[in-house]
């Protein structure tokens, strides 16, 4: 059983080890990694399932990256991205098909959620078609509309763009965390004239894989 209090650890209660992870090692990003990261999120994102990166963009942002590696070999990713000094997205969380429903993705995405709270993260939100998998997290749906503008950045080269149906949520790392929900820094807020945001569409919920 998972146990989620704000401003804790997570912790287990009775989830027994996957002996199939007993050797997988989870440590941060290398450059060496960057062929490798790009095969599994692009793989992924060819099918409509994840955003495509690019080299140069996981080269900008690898320091965000998260890794877990098995005899050598990249099995899964993860990344936390910071927005504002309260909030974070958890974003490209994939694992390897060898990997899939052995526990590899909730393991990775709790050291990211630690991460976060190391950092003294208030707050950390994520868009996904597997809602149920992250609930289980501790995540709660929340209105799209009440994240930062700039959480839409990524948005604009989304091939659903048109018709946006990823779902929101959000993982309160600290009590009281969802008055940052919406705040903006004085010298990001948005210019005058209406913001450009996806069309939201009704939303894709997939099966945890």
């Amino acid at each position: 059983m998972l146990r989620n209090h704000p401003g804790h650890s997570l912790e287990t209660e009775s989830d027994l080890p996957n002996p199939s992870l007993v050797s997988v090692e989870i440590r941060s990003a290398q450059l060496a990694d960057v062929p490798a990261l790009l095969r599994l999120i692009n793989g992924y994102a060819s099918q409509s399932l994840m955003l495509p990166r690019t080299e140069l963009e996981l080269c900008e942002s690898l320091r965000d990256f998260l890794v877990a590696t098995e005899s050598g070999e990249l099995v899964g990713c993860g990344a936390l991205h910071f927005y504002t000094q309260h909030m974070a997205e958890l974003r490209s969380l994939a694992v390897s098909p060898t990997k899939t429903r052995s526990g590899l993705g909730q393991m990775v995405a709790r050291e990211l959620l630690d991460a976060a709270r190391r950092y003294g993260v208030d707050l950390v939100f994520v868009f996904t078609y597997v809602p149920g998998f992250f609930e289980k997290l501790g995540f709660q749906p929340v209105d799209r509309g009440a994240l930062p503008l700039k959480t839409w950045k990524d948005c604009l080269r989304c091939p659903m763009f048109h018709a946006c149906d990823e779902i929101a949520l959000a993982y309160m790392v600290s009590p009281g965390a969802e008055i940052y929900m919406g705040a903006l820094p004085p010298e990001e807020a948005p210019a005058e004239g209406t913001p450009v945001l996806p069309i939201l569409g009704a939303p894709r919920i997939l099966e945890k894989g």
